[in-house]
C-alpha cells in the first residue's frame, strides 16, 4: 500500500469517507482510523457579474471606464478558468449574458458593445441573481461564489434588500461634481465590500 497517500488521506478532514479502504485496515475505533477521499482538484470558482448599464452611467465616462475594469476581469478569469455569469441592469429588466459558463475571450465582443441606456433595474437584478446564486448553489453545493457589483447607485429608492450569500464587492462608478452616494449605502445594505472605481490604493478585482 501507498503509505505516502495513505498518509495524505488521513490528514484530509473534509470530503466523503473512504469505507472501503478505512476497513481493509480494520474497525475503524477513533476518527484518526478514518480514511478520506482524496480531492485531487480545488472547487470550481463562479464569479457573477452584474453592470448597471442605465443612461446615468453614461456621465463623466464612468461605464467606460468599468469595461475598462471588465475586460481585465474577463482575462483573469479566463487565465484562472473560473466560470462567469454576466447580468447586466438597464432598459425596464435586467438580463443575463452568460450563466455559469467557462470564461472565454469572445466576451471581448459582448463588451465593446456594451452601452448604457434606459432605466435601473438594478433592484430587480439583485434579486433575480439572489435567485439564481441560490438554486445554483443547491447544484454546485462546492462552488465558490463571488459576486462583482458595478454601479453608481442612482436609485430612486433603496429598498431593504437580501444579502447575496456570497463575498460580495460593490464598485461604485459614480462621478461627477454631485453625488448622491447611494452605492455605499447599498453596500452596507448587502453587506459587500465598498470601494470607488477612483480609488487607487486598492486592487479592484474580488
Amino acid at each position: 500500500m501507498d503509505k505516502g497517500r495513505q498518509g495524505r488521506a488521513r490528514a484530509a478532514v473534509h470530503g466523503s469517507i473512504n469505507w472501503p479502504g478505512t476497513l481493509l485496515n480494520g474497525r475503524p475505533r477513533q476518527r484518526d482510523d478514518l480514511l478520506w477521499h482524496l480531492r485531487s482538484r480545488s472547487p470550481h470558482e463562479l464569479w457573477l457579474v452584474i453592470v448597471d448599464a442605465s443612461a446615468s452611467t453614461r456621465r463623466h465616462q464612468a461605464l467606460s471606464d468599468a469595461k475598462g475594469l471588465l475586460a481585465q476581469l474577463f482575462d483573469d478569469a479566463y487565465r484562472q478558468r473560473a466560470r462567469l455569469a454576466l447580468l447586466t441592469a438597464s432598459g425596464r429588466a435586467p438580463n443575463w449574458q452568460v450563466q455559469g459558463l467557462k470564461a472565454s475571450k469572445d466576451l471581448r465582443d459582448w463588451l465593446d458593445g456594451l452601452g448604457a441606456g434606459g432605466g435601473t433595474p438594478l433592484l430587480a437584478a439583485l434579486a433575480e441573481a439572489g435567485r439564481w446564486l441560490l438554486s445554483r448553489q443547491k447544484r454546485y453545493p462546492a462552488e465558490q461564489q463571488r459576486v462583482l457589483l458595478l454601479t453608481d447607485g442612482r436609485l430612486k429608492s433603496l429598498t431593504p434588500l437580501a444579502r447575496l450569500g456570497c463575498p460580495t464587492l460593490l464598485v461604485d462608478i459614480e462621478r461627477g461634481p454631485i453625488r448622491l452616494g447611494r452605492a455605499r449605502e447599498l453596500a452596507q445594505q448587502l453587506n459587500a465590500q465598498y470601494q470607488h472605481i477612483d480609488d487607487p490604493s486598492q486592487p479592484l478585482l474580488p
